[in-house]
């Protein structure tokens, strides 16, 4: 059983056919904080190894006669909230670009063959690499390297045979449509950011119907704590606030929520091109910060202001069970609470 928040590489030594044996590598929140995990080593090249060791032969896991899912781009926000809440009986593989103990790095744009090791006999692989508004203004990265990094997952995954690959897109390709919004309406984003994921689905979809591969796009609404308003709350925060006293009302999913979903998606055969993700339902702003106790201002909305943005989930649902209260207010500040306290464990 793999222990919930921690990431296990598992490489298989033959030593005569039939016979070998697996060593774990993991990557534990609470051991590297209370240093029984050592720093120092070379994480790229420990990683080049394990996979050059690992390629062709049998790989510890054991997923449905594969061995897990692979979860590239482990380091962002949702990377690591998922890493914390991956359920316990499956074997989570993660990478970043940089690596860490445990996490297998490379470049997925630049290396293509150990994008493709990292990916043998993998179950399925979860693509969460992409570049941020954030990301691109701090680093210069082009926000077109969405759309190169999900095509070059999806040349590897039909390369090495990986039965499900999942592309994490976003409700920017919606733009100010309120909804409720579905996955087959016409997208006509309004940001840069919107446009490249837009671009980013377009392309991967294309190329995995041409390579046979099966493939969804994942539009992920706004998560508990990943969001500006849970996760971005500062004293003096302020809010607009519509003229019937209500807040500007989104679609969300919690942390635990949003791994489950992911979970249950890998372990699917039959899923549509795009699915939207998000507990059915739709929380005010505010209600969400005073549910967490968190003091907030109002301020008057201006014309600019999206007063709705409701996903339709009713594709999700059909493949997912939902707990009661996943998508309100309480539900989704507990699930935060308890990803917060299992990352400072």
């Amino acid at each position: 059983m793999l222990l919930s928040g921690a990431c296990v590489y598992f490489a298989h030594f033959v030593g005569s056919p039939g016979r070998g044996f697996s060593v774990p590598i993991r990557n534990d929140v609470a051991l590297e904080k209370r240093g029984g995990i050592k720093n120092g080593l070379d994480w790229k090249s420990v990683s080049s190894k394990i996979l050059a060791v690992a390629s062709g032969s049998t790989i510890s896991g054991g997923m449905m006669g594969n061995s897990g899912v692979l979860l590239l781009g482990s380091s962002g926000r949702l990377g690591r909230m998922i890493r914390a809440c991956w359920p316990s009986d499956i074997g989570l593989h993660c990478h970043s670009r940089a690596g860490s103990p445990g996490v297998v790095g490379f470049d997925p744009l630049t290396d293509r063959k150990m994008l493709e090791s990292a990916m043998r006999g993998r179950r399925a692989v979860v693509c969460l690499s992409g570049v941020t508004p954030a990301h691109a203004a701090s680093t210069g990265d082009a926000l077109s390297l969405n759309a190169d990094l999900a095509l070059a997952a999806v040349r590897a995954a039909a390369a090495v045979g990986v039965p499900r690959v999942l592309l994490a897109s976003s409700a920017a390709v919606y733009g100010e449509a309120e909804g409720p919004l579905k996955e087959d309406m016409a997208c006509h984003p309004v940001s840069a950011y919107g446009q490249a994921k837009l671009e980013m689905e377009l392309a991967a979809v294309a190329l995995a119907r041409d390579r046979r591969q099966a493939v969804t796009v994942l539009r992920i609404g706004n998560v508990a704590g990943a969001d500006a308003i849970l996760g971005g709350w500062r004293e003096g925060m302020e809010i607009d606030t519509l003229p019937d006293g209500s807040t500007p009302a989104r679609s969300y999913i919690g942390p635990k929520t949003l791994a489950e979903v992911v979970y249950q998606l890998c372990l699917a055969d039959d899923l549509p091109e795009i699915l939207n993700v998000a507990a059915p339902g739709i929380v005010q702003m505010g209600a969400l910060l005073d549910a967490a106790g968190l003091p907030w201002t109002p301020r008057a909305a201006g014309d600019a202001t999206v007063a709705r943005v409701v996903f339709s989930t009713k594709q999700l649902e059909k493949r997912v069970e939902f707990a009661p209260k996943a998508g309100s207010a309480e539900g989704l500040v507990a699930e935060w609470r308890t990803y917060l306290a299992d990352a400072d464990g």
